[in-house]
């Protein structure tokens, strides 16, 4: 089978040809599958220059993007999700490859959905003009207008998905887009715009892989008038630097290091799956993921062994075997972040409950999934984000010490409270410092819902109507 052609693009069979429609003819830089180290495939290397012409051309497409209006701009990024949707196997495979996901579980063909449903999401309200005064001598009028051209930074963790959250409401606000994707992930990014533009007007939607310097120009571009970003919070402070002198708007998603608290009236085997999912999804390679989980000690034995029972159920392996639903870390570089955390809390005198013995002959940057007992509070691999999958479980004496512990971190991007009695989780919820907190699960984002993060993991909120707010500038007529 190959490629076919329809009224809204190209339907590509699989990954292959969806990559041999992206590569350069000749030269770029190769990209490795972090599941095998073989060559997934070529990306070619923007400069610049090359995004200061795409900077260029997509200020100079805006104000006809926006003149279109709301109705055409909604019927537009539906289509687009509909080429999604046309591709989504060709896309998961790709993103599989690249990134190392599996195809399975809350993985590639997850996020390549996910993609889909954010981008129709962005389509669902009516961003309305909103009356603030009309008192008979006063009124006053507030209207959400475009801003100009976004600039989008994105990670390498969930590299499609991030990126529609970041496109799919400015576009749908009357904004054009400039992606730079992460270095480590930019196939996927690449081939995701280019499924878009099948559909989208030319120049509205660019992409430019390239390297730090690529970056560094969005955040003080002159043209740029908003950026979003996703990622660590010390890149994410040199972006808020870089972007003072121009006053850009900001959209900031940070790092976290997000608390679970147990609360002791759980049923441990009830919460285990969840428990897991929350702290495990994507191989633990997610911001919002549960990082550090505090549990009292009259509960704690049952906690650990529920959740051991799980994760020895979780096959990880490469993610184009379709039993696999773990896993390698994205590089070398998490890979080495995450042993170098695990060595440091068991040389401390932690206890392995599970894992933490990876084959240093393996293929791959597989690190296997892993549980730390009986761990001081303030080991590297609490207070530090380890970002894969490795969970420490602290025993705590009540859950006044676990809410102490849990803020005592300068980062806040979401926590969740594990409780059979909802009043009482929702009143610890309350105590929590962190943009979201879920009830007896952790990191399940809705489009419809508001998400950001408090303290240093970051400013801005996405999703829902406020995330279409959040790339429009407000202007107040008054009189």
């Amino acid at each position: 089978m190959s490629a076919t052609s329809t009224h809204d693009g190209i339907v590509y069979a699989n990954a292959k040809e969806l990559l041999a429609a992206i590569e350069p003819a000749s030269g770029g830089r190769e990209i490795s599958d972090p599941a095998t180290g073989d060559i997934v495939g070529r990306v070619a290397e923007g400069t610049v220059a090359d995004l200061d012409a795409a900077v260029e051309r997509a200020k100079a497409a805006q104000p006809g993007w926006d003149a279109l209006g709301h109705a055409e701009r909604r019927r537009l990024l539906n289509a687009a999700a509909d080429a999604i949707e046309a591709n989504a196997e060709a896309l998961a495979e790709l993103l599989s490859r690249e990134q190392g996901k599996p195809l399975n579980g809350p993985n590639a063909r997850f996020e390549v959905g996910g993609a889909a449903a954010w981008l129709r999401a962005a389509t669902a309200y009516d961003v309305d003009p909103e009356v603030v005064v009309d008192d008979g001598e006063t009124y006053a009028v507030k209207h959400y207008r475009a801003l100009g051209v976004v600039g989008a930074i994105g990670p390498w963790n969930w590299p499609m998905m991030i990126s529609i959250w970041q496109l799919a409401p400015s576009l749908r606000m009357g904004n054009t887009v400039v992606l730079k994707p992460s270095e480590y992930t930019p196939l996927s990014v690449v081939a995701l715009v280019h499924v878009l533009n099948q559909v989208l007007p030319a120049e509205v939607l660019h992409v430019i892989p390239g390297g730090r310097e690529v970056g560094e120009r969005v955040a003080e571009h002159p043209l740029i008038d908003k950026i979003m970003f996703t990622g660590s919070t010390s890149t994410g402070k040199a972006i808020i630097r870089s972007s003072a002198d121009t006053v850009k708007r900001l959209t900031m998603e940070l790092g976290g290091n997000d608390a679970g608290v147990v609360l002791p009236d759980v049923d441990a085997k009830a919460i285990a799956q969840d428990l897991f999912w929350g702290a495990f999804i994507n191989t633990g390679q997610t911001c919002a993921a549960l990082k550090r989980l505090y549990v009292p000690e009259e509960i704690y034995d049952a906690v650990v062994e529920a959740l051991i029972e799980v994760a020895q159920q979780m096959p990880m392996g490469p993610g184009l075997d379709e039993k696999n639903v773990l896993g390698p870390l994205q590089n070398q570089a998490q890979y080495r972040i995450v042993a170098e955390l695990v060595q440091d809390a068991v040389d401390s005198g932690a206890k392995v409950l599970l894992g933490a013995n990876p084959q240093s002959d393996a293929a791959g940057y597989f690190y296997p999934t892993t549980l730390i007992g009986e761990i001081d509070p303030n080991s590297r691999l609490v207070i530090e984000e380890q970002f894969g999958p490795a969970l420490p479980i602290i025993k705590v004496k009540d859950v006044e010490e676990a809410i102490a512990h849990a803020n005592a971190l300068d980062v806040g991007l979401g926590a969740s409270v594990w409780s059979s009695d909802r009043a009482k989780a929702t009143e610890v919820a309350a105590r929590l410092q962190a943009g979201t907190v879920w009830i007896n699960s952790h990191g399940t984002i809705d489009p419809r819902v508001p998400f950001g993060g408090a303290k240093q993991s970051g400013y801005g909120l996405e999703f829902g109507l406020d995330g279409l707010k959040a790339v429009a500038q407000p202007q107040i007529i008054n009189g």
